[in-house]
């Protein structure tokens, strides 16, 4: 059995717990900023395909967050699931980058 003082185990904690509450405050931003705001850059359907990813991603956040919880951080999560989530949230900031650039002009 592994001793949950390990050093590993702290630093995935400490890395980790950030980095999901992180992208659980960007996807909420995201989603409220998608939901109230009028884009006119974007159809209304690939403003609704934008919101179901970001929801979906919001459910998986919610699971993985659960399973790192009740391990008591000692599970990590594989970057084939993070990098989604970081590229979701690059996509949400640069639509959110454009529409403030251009209701500024």
């Amino acid at each position: 059995m592994r001793d949950s003082n390990l050093p590993g185990a702290e630093v995935l904690k400490a890395l980790l717990e950030p980095l999901l509450e992180d992208f659980q405050y960007w996807f909420a931003r995201s989603r409220k900023f998608l939901e109230t705001e009028q884009i006119s850059f974007m159809s209304e359907q690939d403003k609704s395909d934008l919101l179901l990813r970001i929801q979906q991603a919001q459910d998986e956040l919610n699971t993985a967050k659960m399973m790192f919880s009740a391990t008591d951080g000692q599970v990590g999560i594989e970057m084939a699931t993070i990098k989604p989530w970081h590229e979701l949230v690059t996509e949400c900031w640069n639509v959110a980058l454009r529409f403030h650039k251009e209701k500024d002009v």
